[in-house]
């Protein structure tokens, strides 16, 4: 927009204050006779919002808002854009006029289209009044309505931001709170991170056919990356929250208090032998009497895992293997399943088993393509056998090359996890030959260098 069409619609903006109440009065007065000239706003102004003309759509659309609420959610969405927009490119003496704009276009949409999506406004709402200076107070109270109705439909950043609040309000008081919150937050962030890489791997799939995405294919897949990006830092930062609150000190105290009061409640067995496990508190007796207890109480993939991980603690290795293959036979979902394959992959590495880890994470991969914690294990496992499975420093050093490829992969396949793979990348690429290395050591850039020991795997020069 040019200056003067800037200096217009910010008339038009601070005249919406003026004139609210008479247009509202007026419209209680001729309520019956404005249907007509209801559609004839409406059409004038999504006409000019369509070609971005805001300037010119901001009359007709604030007479719509005003005495037609109930017309159309159109009214609420691209009034909200158009509000949004000067809100960004506006003044500084004009934002806080324009912030009581969308204030009042988020609550007058949540009165008249009250089933229209209400947890993605109330959680749009919440972050838009957090990034304007409202108090926290009121953010959280916005946020809560949005977890209360669906939280799968809060925004990436309002989950991150809700789970704040929750910390806040029961750091000092009920530690289990924030536990049992967190792992409510944790399922509904795997939810989308499936949700949205099933529809990667599908797109994926049709490119590796060598059939060309569409416009709206490509555009969607771009948008479903997007969001898995961000899905896989809330992950992240959400355990990294929880960090100074679950430690084994802190934990195995809690739940033996709590024991014998949940101690036939499998959904927080489940959670809480998930936790031990994920913070390497599974040394002691208490969390074998936990699994134990799990798995008696749910005969489940999950509940075989941990039990088969248990198993092999105490070295019965072929109980084990025989509980890790119940645990797959019996789940149908692919994506669950690669979850499972994935955990015992982890078991294998953390029993110092390479080469079957290798196994099940690959096997995890075939369940789920997208699945790049698999790649990234293996490359974890590849580099730290570097130095015994590389034949002299060069070799060493080839190693760490095929560890790079590994993580490559892993990012390629799986936007969740590109700022994780991506620390990976960089560590491993310090440590691979370079150009010197190559030339040095008589080697042809491009070729085939085959690396023994377990790894047992072809990979090319640098």
């Amino acid at each position: 927009m040019n200056s003067f069409i800037k200096l217009k619609f910010s008339t038009l903006l601070v005249s919406f204050f003026l004139l609210a109440g008479n247009l509202t009065t007026e419209a209680q007065d001729s309520y019956v006779d404005t249907d007509q000239e209801c559609n004839i706003k409406y059409n004038l102004f999504r006409a000019d919002f369509k070609s971005k003309n805001y300037e010119k759509a901001f009359e007709p659309w604030l007479w719509t808002f005003e005495n037609c609420p109930k017309l159309s959610i159109n009214i609420y969405k691209n009034g909200l854009t158009m509000a949004e927009y000067k809100f960004k490119n506006g003044s500084a003496s004009e934002k806080e006029a324009t912030k009581k704009l969308i204030e009042r276009i988020y609550l007058q949409r949540l009165e008249h289209f009250p089933d229209d999506n209400p947890a993605k406004m109330y959680s749009e709402y919440g972050m838009f009044m957090h990034n304007t200076g409202c108090p926290e107070t009121k953010v959280f109270g916005l946020l809560q309505k949005s977890y209360d109705i669906d939280p799968e439909n809060m925004g990436v950043k309002a989950i991150f931001k809700y789970f704040e609040g929750v910390i806040q309000r029961n750091k000092d008081s009920n530690i289990q709170a924030i536990f049992d919150m967190h792992d409510n937050l944790l399922d509904v962030v795997n939810t989308k991170i499936d949700k949205f890489s099933k529809e990667v791997d599908k797109l994926r799939e049709l490119e590796e056919s060598d059939n060309e995405l569409t416009k709206r294919q490509a555009y969607l897949k771009k948008a479903y990356s997007t969001n898995l990006r961000g899905l896989g830092q809330v992950e992240g930062g959400l355990s990294a929250m929880l960090e100074k609150y679950a430690t084994c000190d802190r934990l195995i105290p809690l739940y033996e208090k709590e024991f014998k009061t949940n101690s036939n409640d499998v959904v927080w067995l489940k959670r809480s032998v998930s936790r031990l496990y994920n913070k390497g508190c599974t040394s002691g007796v208490f969390y074998d009497k936990m699994v134990e207890k799990y798995v008696n109480a749910d005969h489940s993939s999950d509940a075989y895992v941990f039990y088969a991980g248990m198993l092999m603690k105490k070295g019965d290795n072929t109980k084990a293997l025989e509980y890790f293959k119940r645990a797959v036979d019996l789940e149908t979902d692919n994506y669950k399943k690669a979850r499972y394959l994935y955990t015992i992959a982890q078991m294998m590495k953390n029993k110092g088993r390479f080469g079957e880890a290798r196994s099940f994470a690959y096997r995890a991969v075939e369940a789920r393509p997208s699945l790049g914690k698999a790649y990234l294990l293996v490359a974890s496992m590849y580099a730290k056998s570097a130095k015994s499975c590389g034949n002299g420093v060069f070799g060493t050093r080839m190693v760490y090359q095929a560890a790079l490829v590994k993580a490559r992969r892993a990012r390629s396949i799986d936007p969740s996890i590109s700022s994780m793979a991506q620390k990976h990348i960089n560590s491993y690429a310090s440590k691979a030959p370079s150009t010197e290395d190559v030339f040095n050591e008589g080697k042809q850039s491009g070729s085939s260098y085959r690396i023994g020991c377990w790894i047992g795997e072809s990979v090319r020069i640098p």
